[in-house]
């Protein structure tokens, strides 16, 4: 799975140079920096989605994916963490899963 892989890539970057690598760089910033950068990713995406250009959509989509996981590693929450918690979640309807929530 191409996430799995992306996912273990990120976690490599971690110990690289930041001169030499987008990934490390991000992670060097903090996790506040992570988060932002998903944050902008997600907005352009958000963009194209209502343009409906469907390829900048994908395009977006995965710069999203990407940025995602990285926001992830900067709190070491590991993309097998966020697969259990939708395996735990799979089978509930979304609402009986949101009202259960308690926060």
């Amino acid at each position: 799975m191409i996430l799995k892989r992306l996912a273990a890539t990120i976690e490599d970057r971690k110990s690289a140079d930041p001169d030499t690598s987008w990934t490390a760089k991000l992670l060097s910033e903090g996790p506040e920096k992570c988060a932002e950068k998903f944050g902008e990713e997600a907005i352009e995406a958000i963009v194209e989605a209502v343009k409906g250009d469907r390829p900048k959509l994908a395009c977006e989509a995965a710069d999203v994916l990407y940025h995602l996981l990285v926001m992830l590693a900067a709190r070491d929450v590991t993309l097998d963490d966020v697969l259990a918690e939708l395996d735990r979640r799979h089978g509930t309807s979304g609402i009986a899963e949101k009202a259960s929530r308690t926060d």
